[in-house]
């Protein structure tokens, strides 16, 4: 009885450990850092996001990551165990095979490079941070901070070097070097096709050892740094610079290898801030990785000093930050909207860039003397329309000609292309709105509306046996079903030509109840968002849900076909096989789409400051904007299991909209979502809904 006694005593005691071990257990950016949290080995192997480790800071053109054999479209193999070597850029998540590669070292032992074979031991990388150990006692470390950076190298005694080649580039991208030798420095200039071999791009850089060497030249591209036999341990220090060698130089950076290392650590932490989430650790880790792939690019291009290159390779001042490197196609649904509010400060000079594209003679991919490596560039109209209307400065009176230009030569020869090019119309008709030139708006508009008789064409009749087969009637990357609902910039039109609602929502049905969804490509990216303009909307919460958090059957891949065996499970994942098969993570794209679902809302539509509302996969979390502002979304009956929204309050208030738009995300304040496992079929909401109407 005693006994009894004791436990039943003891049980409370149990109870409230167990419950206090559970609320430590939940992540908090009050108690954790989440630099501390980010995998950045998620997307690392095979074709399932096209990642690297590689040691990077925020928007810098500089990365310095491993070269694996066999590798990835970014240089890496998570599962290689050989290394050839390290390189000092890579385009993160895109496809092509990759580009960049510039600036090859090779650490070797004995006197033949070719003979000393680098094996992993271990490796272990952070945000701004690589570190690798070989079989052959050799340890590689490498940090970035801005656009300098640092290695740290530790050797037994023996015979040593460095072997440096610098045509070394992927998919055999390189054109041509200039490099000179003084002293333990080299520097120069490298230029390389980017990505796709569309164009080309020029970087300068200026590298030095730490110690003594002896130089060997191979051959015109390739040299030799050999080291004291009894020297243990050495650095390196480099700087990339898209304007000269000279100021490559003087971002070099001579501070002690772990000073710089916490001080890029620092600087990591400070941007994933800008989102602190509350809740299950698991899921903040996977949160953070993806939210840490938002920010590698685009890249900064301009020196402290305000010099840069412009897309003709000219030499500029501004006294705004510019930057180049952009994957506008891929990420300008998800990517740029959600920097437009979490790098406020940099969006600004994001924007002037974009925009100054159009004075350099501004094509869809990259142009021949590009300041950095890029990818491409269409629909950047509509994200200069998206900026100003969220209250970035947006000149368009400096560029109308070159918007026109532009506009009027878009491809209407394939079906797809017929709708997309419809898009960059509206926006220029909204552009010519806001300059207030009605003929012109009226004219674009009209243009615009003509998507409705490619429409009819080629998309109203869906008994066709082409329609669930990828790049039937010559479309890019998709089938006729993923393709038929791209008109986001006319929804209201779109549903009236579909038939109606009853119609709309029967294809959308069909659509998601066959599996003909594609989230390995981005073309259909908008899709389950699109029942929010109806009143089955609590389809959309589901559906964002399940492609976010949940099991999932996906048939359609990347490469273009539909597979032979579907994949079944979760799409987002915190593992070097992260993505589904041949998805990348297109410069952030895919990892924007998360952190947007994850936080509860969701562009509607680019070129509207417009934010469609779901079930947060979080209790609470909160923006950290500028002006000490926060915007919190709190979710009341948490679970992942309930999925739909039943009421909104915001500031306390009843949310009658299944919307919020940027200025009230600006203006900071508390969105409460009440979830619920059981959908409201019944809702009083006010849907937002694009249209081109007149």
């Amino acid at each position: 009885m005693k006994f009894s006694i004791k436990l039943l005593a003891l049980l409370p005691l149990f109870s409230l450990n167990v419950l206090a071990q559970q609320k430590t257990q939940n992540f908090s950016i009050k108690t954790a850092k989440p630099v501390d949290q980010v995998n950045v080995f998620l997307g690392s192997s095979a074709d399932h996001g096209q990642m690297s480790p590689a040691a990077s800071a925020p928007f810098s053109m500089l990365s310095i990551g491993p070269q694996t054999y066999p590798k990835t479209h970014t240089g890496y193999e998570y599962l290689a165990k050989k290394f050839e070597g390290f390189t000092h850029n890579r385009f993160e998540g895109v496809g092509c095979q990759g580009s960049g590669g510039n600036i090859f070292i090779k650490p070797f032992l004995g006197t033949d490079p070719a003979q000393s074979e680098l094996l992993k031991a271990s490796e272990k990388a952070s945000p701004g941070y690589y570190e690798v150990s070989f079989e052959n006692k050799i340890k590689a470390s490498f940090t970035v901070l801005g656009k300098a950076g640092k290695h740290a190298y530790q050797f037994p005694k023996c015979a040593k070097g460095f072997y440096l080649d610098l045509a070394y580039a992927f998919n055999g991208a390189f054109v041509g070097e200039s490099h000179e030798v003084n002293g333990n420095a080299v520097s120069g200039w490298i230029t390389s096709k980017t990505t796709c071999g569309a164009g080309k791009y020029k970087l300068f850089y200026y590298l030095e050892i730490a110690d003594h060497v002896s130089w060997k030249v191979v051959d015109e591209h390739k040299l030799i740094a050999t080291l004291k036999g009894d020297l243990i341990s050495t650095g390196i220090n480099i700087a990339l610079s898209s304007v000269s060698v000279e100021a490559a130089k003087a971002s070099i950076n001579k501070n002690p290898f772990n000073m710089v290392k916490e001080q890029s650590k620092a600087d990591w932490n400070t941007n994933l801030s800008k989102i602190a989430v509350n809740g299950d650790p698991e899921s903040a880790k996977l949160f953070y990785s993806l939210l840490y792939r938002t920010m590698q690019s685009p890249y900064v291009i301009s020196e402290t000093d305000g010099q840069y290159r412009n897309t003709k390779g000219e030499l500029q001042k501004d006294k705004e930050i510019r930057y180049n490197g952009w994957a506008i196609w891929d990420n300008y649904r998800t990517q740029l909207p959600l920097l437009s509010l979490i790098e406020q400060d940099r969006y600004a000079g994001m924007i002037t860039s974009i925009a100054d594209l159009y004075n350099s003679g501004k094509k869809d991919y990259a142009g021949q003397n590009e300041p950095s490596n890029t990818v491409r560039s269409e629909h950047a109209i509509v994200v200069l329309l998206d900026a100003y209307r969220k209250g970035y400065p947006v000149d368009f009176n400096k560029i109308t000609d070159s918007l026109v230009k532009e506009v009027d030569g878009l491809d209407y020869k394939s079906p797809d292309k017929a709708l997309e090019s419809s898009y960059d119309n509206s926006a220029l008709s909204e552009i010519f709105k806001i300059l207030n030139n009605r003929e012109k708006s009226d004219f674009y508009l009209n243009k615009a509306l003509e998507y409705k008789k490619y429409w009819n064409k080629d998309f109203k009749d869906m008994t066709k046996n082409d329609v669930d087969r990828m790049q039937a009637r010559g479309l890019y990357q998709g089938t006729i079903w993923q393709y038929r609902w791209f008109v986001p910039y006319d929804v209201k039109g779109l549903i009236e030509l579909d038939g109606g609602e009853e119609s709309y929502l029967a294809k959308l049905d069909e659509f998601f109840a066959r599996d003909l969804y594609n989230h390995a490509n981005e073309p259909d990216l908008q899709v389950p968002l699109m029942y929010n303009v109806t009143r089955s909307g609590y389809k959309s919460q589901y559906w964002m849900h399940q492609l976010a958090a949940d099991t999932v059957i996906q048939n359609y891949f990347n490469d273009n076909s539909r597979g032979i065996g579907s994949y079944i499970g979760k799409i987002y994942r915190n593992q070097p096989h992260a993505y589904l098969r041949t998805m990348d993570d297109d410069a952030g794209a895919m990892s924007a789409w998360y952190v947007f679902a994850a936080s509860g809302f969701s562009p509607a539509c680019v070129g509207w400051p417009v934010y469609y509302l779901n079930v947060p996969l979080f209790p609470s979390l909160s923006y950290n904007l500028p002006k000490g502002k926060t915007f919190t979304i709190e979710t009341e009956n948490f679970s992942l299991k309930n999925k739909y929204i039943k009421a909104v309050f915001l500031n306390g208030k009843p949310f009658k909209r299944n919307y919020i738009t940027q200025e009230e995300i600006n203006a900071g304040g508390v969105l409460k979502i009440v979830a619920s496992a059981v959908p409201v079929k019944i809702s009083d909401t006010e849907n937002w809904i694009s249209s081109l109407e007149k």
